[in-house]
C-alpha cells in the first residue's frame, strides 16, 4: 500500500505592515514558508530611525534576518530557524508578473508589488496555497479582486470582542437575609450565596433583590465575596457602580495591574488619576502617559514650535482631568497646592509613552492612557518592565482606535483583557454609563 502524499505546506506572504505589528510575526506560521518581497525590507529601511515601537520592530526584524541567514543568502529558501520544525523563508527580489498590479492599480508603489510577488508565487506555485498576510485592509481588498487570497495576521487577536470580559456581573433575585449579612459581616462565601456564577479573581458583583442590593468582589485570598464600600479619591466621588468599582480596584493594594475600558465620559482616565493622588504616599512617582498618534496624519517633527509645543496638543486631555480635580479644592486649600506641587517637583509626571522606553518601573503608580492605540507586543513591554512595588493603569475604547493595523479584536488593550482577567493580580472594569453631561451621553447613544 502506497503511503501517503504528504502534505505541502502554505506559503505565506508578508506585508510591512505585519512585521511593524509584530517583529517575531516570521516565526507564527508553523511549518509553513514566507516570503518577504524586497520591498518590504526597502519600506523597512524607512522606519529603521526613530525611538517608536515601530523603528523598533523594523530594526529588530531586519537583525533577525540578518542572523538567520548566517552564512546563507537569502535568495534560496532556507530555515527560518534551524532544528525546530519551521518552515522556510525568502526574500524575493523579482516582483513583476503577468497580470501586473503596477498597471492594473495605475501605481507603481511597494503595495502593488507586494502584490506582484504573491500573483507570481501562485503561478510558480500552482499546486500549494498562496496567501497574502496583511494589516493593511485596503491591501487585502485589491489582493482580493487579484483572485489572490488574503488575510489578516491573526496572531494576538481576540477572536469574539462582543464577548470581552466586563469585569463585573448583576446577580438578581438574591435571598434578602444573604444582602443583610453582606452588610452586617463585610462578606459571604458563595456556597450561601447558593446560585451558579461564573467566578475568576477580582471579579465584581451587584447582590440585588428589588429595591435592595450590595456591591460586592470576588477576593482570591479569602475565596468570599466581600462588600465593596463606596470609596471617594481626592474628592472625586463615584457616581454609579462601576465608578465604585474602578475606585476599589485602583486603591487595592493587591491588585497591582488594572484595565479600565469604556466610551468617552465615563471617567477612566480621571477616576485613574485621582486613585494615583490618593495613594501618593505608597508610591515614590506617579506617571501618566499616554502613545502619541499624529493628528492629521501629520509627523510630529512636522508640527511648529519647539518640542513642548508639539507634544502639548496631545497632553491636553491629562492636563484637563488633572485640572479639573484640582478644581475640586480652592486655591487657597492645601490639596489644590499638592497637586501644583506634585507636577513641579516631579512627583506626579505626564509624558509621551515613547520618553519612558528603557525607564526603570519600580515604585510607581503607571497610568497608560488610550491603551487602545498600543499594540499586545507594546502592553507586554511595558508590564515586563514593572519592577518591586510598582502598580500599572490600562485605560482606554476599544472602539476608538487611531492607530493604523489596529482594530477592536489586534489592539493591546483587548488583548490584555482576554488574557489576564483570571489573575490575583488583575482586575478588570467595563465603565458603560458616561456621566461626563447628558449630551455627550446622547452622543454616544445615537451618533
Amino acid at each position: 500500500m502506497a503511503g501517503r502524499r504528504k502534505k505541502q505546506p502554505k506559503i505565506f506572504v508578508l506585508d510591512t505592515s505585519v512585521i511593524l505589528y509584530d517583529h517575531a510575526s516570521i516565526n507564527n506560521f508553523e511549518e509553513n514558508d514566507v516570503a518577504i518581497p524586497i520591498s518590504v525590507l526597502e519600506e523597512l529601511d524607512n522606519f529603521k530611525k526613530g525611538n517608536d515601537t515601530l523603528n523598533f520592530n523594523a530594526r529588530e526584524f531586519t537583525r533577525f534576518l540578518d542572523n538567520a541567514s548566517d552564512r546563507e543568502t537569502l535568495h534560496e529558501w532556507i530555515p527560518i530557524q534551524k532544528g525546530n520544525g519551521k518552515g522556510k523563508m525568502k526574500v524575493i527580489m523579482d516582483e513583476e508578473s503577468q497580470p501586473d498590479a503596477r498597471e492594473i492599480f495605475g501605481a507603481n508603489k511597494a503595495d502593488h508589488r507586494i502584490l506582484n510577488v504573491a500573483i507570481k508565487l501562485k503561478q510558480e506555485f500552482p499546486s500549494r496555497s498562496v496567501t497574502l498576510i496583511s494589516k493593511d485592509i485596503n491591501l487585502r481588498i485589491k489582493a482580493k479582486s487579484l483572485d489572490l487570497i488574503a488575510a489578516d495576521y491573526e496572531t494576538g487577536k481576540v477572536t469574539h470582542v462582543d464577548e470581552l470580559y466586563s469585569g463585573m456581573e448583576l446577580i438578581d433575585g438574591v435571598d434578602n437575609e444573604i444582602i443583610d449579612k453582606i452588610y452586617k459581616d463585610g462578606s459571604c462565601s458563595l456556597e450561601e450565596l447558593n446560585i451558579d456564577v461564573t467566578v475568576v479573581a477580582n471579579k465584581y458583583f451587584i447582590i440585588k433583590n428589588n429595591s435592595a442590593s450590595a456591591l460586592t468582589y470576588y477576593n482570591p485570598e479569602t475565596k468570599l465575596l466581600e462588600r465593596v464600600h463606596k470609596t471617594n479619591a481626592y474628592n472625586i466621588k463615584p457616581k454609579n457602580a462601576e465608578q465604585v468599582f474602578a475606585l476599589h480596584a485602583l486603591l487595592n493594594n493587591n491588585i497591582r495591574l488594572v484595565t479600565l475600558q469604556g466610551v468617552a465620559g465615563t471617567g477612566k482616565t480621571l477616576l485613574a488619576l485621582a486613585g494615583a493622588i490618593e495613594m501618593r504616599k505608597s508610591y515614590q512617582q506617579i506617571y501618566l502617559a499616554r502613545p502619541i498618534v499624529p493628528l492629521s496624519n501629520k509627523d510630529i517633527g512636522f508640527l511648529p514650535g519647539d518640542i513642548k509645543s508639539k507634544l502639548n496638543p496631545y497632553m491636553e486631555p491629562l492636563y484637563d482631568n488633572l485640572k479639573f480635580i484640582k478644581n475640586q479644592f480652592k486655591e487657597t486649600d492645601k490639596e489644590f497646592k499638592r497637586i501644583t506641587e506634585m507636577l513641579d517637583n516631579e512627583k506626579l509626571v505626564i509624558t509621551p509613552l515613547a520618553y519612558i522606553r528603557g525607564r526603570s518601573l519600580s515604585n510607581i503608580f503607571f497610568i497608560v492612557d488610550e491603551a487602545q492605540n498600543l499594540t499586545p507586543h507594546e502592553i507586554k513591554t511595558i508590564i515586563t518592565r514593572a519592577g518591586e512595588n510598582t502598580k500599572i493603569i490600562f485605560t482606554g475604547d476599544i472602539y476608538q482606535i487611531d492607530t493604523p493595523y489596529l482594530d477592536t479584536q489586534s489592539n493591546g488593550l483587548s488583548y490584555l483583557i482576554d488574557r489576564l482577567h483570571n489573575h490575583p493580580l488583575v482586575a478588570h472594569v467595563k465603565l458603560q454609563k458616561g456621566e461626563r453631561s447628558e449630551l455627550a451621553n446622547l452622543a454616544n447613544d445615537l451618533l
